[in-house]
């Protein structure tokens, strides 16, 4: 029997006044909280992720505010919860009724408490960045989601508060025992004589950890051993970490939180770690209809493996340029020229989007209230697709997609298609095999062009043309023979191309 299994809620709350936690009685804890909130005008932003640490801190501040006279509540304290939009399904769902709850029981008891979910930007999401602009799947070396999706939208919201009221302090579940990684970023901040410390990243930024001597035994003995102070009991909590030594994803304000990707309360599509344990958890525990959210998220795993990037990776980067692991293959210190694949192929994010509204689709067909992705990232990955650097989708195919799987049409702004259709494309395509010029490189002069068409003044389209001639428009093969022949002599592809196209205008 694990310690989690060894407590049940009691009919009565007497426990919490006899319990000691992380080396110190309870009640003396309450007491800090209070002191501290009591000592200045600061506004407090709690981090919630919904896990058991910050379901903990927060309970703990509830409750220390529920104490207090009503005039003693003297300043305002936000709940912030960071949503990426591919967070587990059943945790979203729990925290938001979480956050509803808190809302609602704060208002009637008179408690200057406010929960706010906060979101990416909408051309910052995971299928914007993945299947809008090619970005492989994340992975430890080019971890690309965390910044984006979780330190971004948090911070802006502690941002604003700072800049409303001077300062903020911003409090977290985190724990030394989590990690010493996390032990050493703890301490490495801490004011001295003082029970905050000061925020890695954000000026005018202090944190606060209340439970950060306590372990993972104590923190749930403190949540089985009372009941919400907003209102219903942490039994869904407990049910979700039951049988597992699985952690949680804590709300991410710095860099040097660790991957969430062994966590029940991360994001279903990470890729950063081996294998998804959260979905494998939550499916041998029932939740069967999960299992090709698990399917397709392994899909993204092996998209992302060196042996497969041939077939689901662009051999050149968004700049139109093929890279190797030097950064320059003319570089004569590097003993070793490796490749480095770029974006996923358009046709490979045709596929991933189609496979992904078929899995959300059959999933709202059996019940479940699911969105997979937003309509405004549909709208936002179409522009995407139309305006992408290296195969831009004349056919504007993304709305044909969805119609595909849905049968009906969203509300698609018309003008959004590109000045090119299918029809251009295929005759491009039959006139490029046959003056054997590639048509990929005829469309960025196309639309080059037509940027400053009928424009008195064409600045800087020289400049431009200059830029696409640059690029790598031959196959892999022929560049990197190229590239291995200009370095031999010294010199350089971009060099050659200017040259050239110097004497040319001359």
């Amino acid at each position: 029997m694990t310690a989690m299994e060894q407590f049940i809620y009691p009919s009565h709350l007497a426990m919490l006044k006899e319990l000691d936690l992380g080396g110190r009685p309870l009640a003396d804890l309450v007491r800090e909280i209070q002191a501290i909130y009591h000592a200045d005008d600061r506004p407090w932003i709690i981090g919630f992720s919904g896990g058991k640490d910050s379901t903990c801190v927060l309970s703990l501040i509830y409750a220390a505010l529920q104490q207090l006279p009503k005039k003693e509540r003297h300043k305002h304290i936000y709940v912030v919860s960071s949503d990426t939009l591919v967070e587990t399904p059943v945790v979203v769902d729990m925290i938001k009724h979480v956050l509803a709850l808190i809302n609602e029981s704060a208002e009637k008891e008179g408690l200057p408490i406010s929960a706010h979910p906060v979101v990416p930007k909408t051309d910052q999401t995971f299928w914007v960045n993945l299947i809008g602009k090619g970005y492989p799947a994340p992975n430890q070396t080019f971890r690309w989601c965390t910044e984006r999706m979780k330190i971004d939208p948090v911070s802006e919201f502690i941002l604003d508060k700072v800049a409303q009221f001077g300062e903020a302090v911003v409090v977290l579940g985190s724990r030394s025992q989590e990690s010493n990684s996390r032990a050493q970023v703890i301490s490495k901040h801490k004011i001295d004589g003082s029970a905050l410390s000061r925020h890695s990243s954000l000026p005018n930024a202090y944190t606060y950890m209340p439970i950060e001597t306590w372990s993972a035994d104590e923190v749930w003995e403190y949540l089985m051993s009372s009941p919400c102070p907003w209102g219903g009991t942490n039994q869904q909590l407990f049910e979700l970490y039951k049988g597992s030594n699985q952690g949680e994803c804590p709300l991410v304000i710095d860099k040097s939180t660790p991957s969430c990707g062994n966590s029940r309360f991360g994001c279903w599509t990470c890729t950063v770690v081996t294998e998804e344990k959260a979905l494998h958890g939550l499916i041998a525990s029932g939740a069967e209809w999960m299992r090709p959210l698990l399917e397709f998220r392994n899909k993204l795993y092996q998209s992302r493996q060196p042996e497969n990037s041939k077939e689901y990776r662009n051999y050149k980067r968004r700049t139109g340029r093929v890279a190797y692991n030097s950064g320059d293959i003319n570089d004569d210190s590097v003993t070793e020229v490796r490749h480095v694949p770029g974006p996923y192929w358009l046709k490979v994010r045709r596929d991933f989007l189609r496979e992904l509204l078929q899995i959300e689709k059959s999933i709202r067909s059996s019940g479940q209230d699911i969105e997979l992705i937003t309509r405004p990232e549909l709208h936002q990955i179409r522009q995407e697709w139309l305006k992408d650097p290296n195969e831009p989708d004349w056919e504007d195919s993304l709305p044909a997609i969805y119609r595909e799987v849905y049968g009906n049409e969203l509300d698609w702004v018309e003008n959004d298609a590109g000045a090119f259709t299918k029809v251009d494309s295929s005759i491009l395509e039959e006139l490029s095999a046959k003056y054997r010029i590639p048509s990929s490189m005829v469309r960025k002069l196309l639309e080059a062009e037509l940027q400053v068409a009928g424009l008195g003044k064409r600045r800087g389209i020289l400049q431009k043309i200059e830029s696409i001639l640059r690029q790598d428009w031959e196959e892999l093969d022929e560049v990197n023979e190229r590239n291995q022949g200009l370095r031999k002599l010294g010199k350089s592809h971009v060099d050659e191309v200017r040259k050239e196209f110097a004497e040319f205008l001359q």
